[in-house]
């Protein structure tokens, strides 16, 4: 099966590219920016074999012929749009089949770009690019620059279908632009397998994913033009660390995946051979499988069922309630018999005070009515005069 690839990329400004520099570089060109002013010269590239523009069919019969000149073209592309973060050119990346000759290659690009150029209306510039000289002698590829907008008389007009939003797609009847590069992806399929065909060549292509094709293999990975040219002068890059380190992850994912297989297998011959051994002792198998069995059943029978497994976790839940609750209870049940105590504390001291305030008037009422002296000559002999006061008798 031959190589398929065609990546779809966007030529914008908000990336800091132009359309100028694109096809400057792309055609080995020297193309002069008359927006801002600077020459894109890359006439010293080598590598490019052939270069063209493609217009469609309708703009011949109307005698259009002023897009077929690549710094014209280009130029126009970059004056029509006015914002800073426009899509200038719209860039298709084909891998050509190495088993076509130069010839063929050029054919089949170019019957790629007219279908392209009738179905949107658009220009469509190719170059086609040699493998390099350092690289896989095989990587014959094409880079194809589309206008964004259709070709007019002396200009360019409206934006092309495909770069419609989805939501103006919709309005217009049309799928999404995403299942609109799908076809595109299918297209060249298509006249991919018929050039192959026609020059009796057995190789095919397929723009399905190699998960969709049934395929394990995981899908390779491009440095791109830059990194590759410094991968080959000797300057490692980040990428080619990244990539490296992804590929000896995968390899060590594809032994991992091949070990497990292999286990697998050994195993599966492991449990063949017991039993064949086992089928020369029929008799025992079945006693033990009987007695395999048996131990099951009798487990089963002395494992609670699922509603004593209920019963019992709500028995517990209860009684974990019920200690919460208790433990909830407690403090307030403190609280109202430290109340209760201090009330009775309370009601002992008042009547204290009460019964202090009873002796005190009572004593007051004895100090104030003082007993009668009593006359003389009567009882004891009379001595000196006493006199009781307050604090006790006292001597005159």
């Amino acid at each position: 099966m031959a190589i398929y690839h065609l990546s779809v990329k966007p030529i914008s400004r908000k990336d800091g590219r132009s359309a100028t520099a694109a096809t400057a570089y792309r055609s080995a060109e020297k193309i002069h920016d008359e927006t801002t002013g600077q020459v894109f010269d890359y006439t010293r590239n080598r590598g490019v074999e052939h270069t063209e523009i493609v217009l469609p069919t309708e703009a011949a019969t109307r005698d259009i012929n002023w897009a077929l000149d690549r710094q014209q073209l280009w130029n126009a592309a970059e004056a029509t749009e006015n914002r800073s973060n426009s899509r200038v050119a719209r860039e298709y990346k084909l891998a050509l089949p190495h088993e076509l000759n130069r010839g063929q290659r050029v054919e089949l690009v170019r019957a790629f770009s007219k279908d392209g150029a009738d179905r949107y209306g658009i220009a469509v510039d190719f170059a086609i690019h040699a493998p390099h000289r350092n690289g896989d002698e095989r990587n014959h590829h094409a880079h194809v620059l589309t206008t964004t907008r259709t070709i007019e008389a002396s200009e360019l007009g409206e934006k092309s279908e495909i770069e419609w939003s989805d939501g103006n797609r919709r309005k217009a009847g049309l799928w999404p632009a995403k299942e609109e590069i799908t076809a595109i992806r299918g297209r060249w399929e298509t006249l991919t397998r018929e050039y192959l065909k026609e020059q009796g060549i057995e190789a095919r292509i397929d723009h399905r994913s190699l998960e969709a094709q049934g395929i394990e293999r995981e899908p390779t990975s491009h440095l791109g033009p830059a990194v590759s040219g410094m991968e080959r002068r000797g300057i490692e890059t980040e990428v080619g660390k990244r990539l490296d380190a992804e590929a000896l992850a995968a390899a060590q994912q594809r032994l991992e995946k091949a070990a497990s297989l292999g286990k697998l297998e050994r195993e599966s011959v492991e449990v063949q051979r017991s039993i064949f051994d086992l089928s020369g002792d029929l008799e025992g198998a079945k006693r033990g499988r009987d007695l395999l069995l048996l131990r099951q059943k009798q487990l089963a029978e002395k494992a609670p069922s699922l509603e004593q497994i209920r019963a019992q976790a709500r028995e517990n839940w209860l009684a974990m309630r019920a200690e919460q609750q208790a433990k909830e209870k407690a403090p307030e049940a403190s609280r109202e018999a430290s109340a209760e105590k201090e009330q009775s504390t309370r009601l002992t001291l008042d009547a204290q005070r009460k019964e202090a305030v009873q002796h005190w008037l009572k004593y007051r009422q004895e100090a104030q009515n003082p007993e009668p002296p009593k006359e003389p000559g009567k009882g004891l002999e009379q001595g000196p005069s006493r006199s009781k006061g307050r604090d006790g008798p006292e001597i005159e």
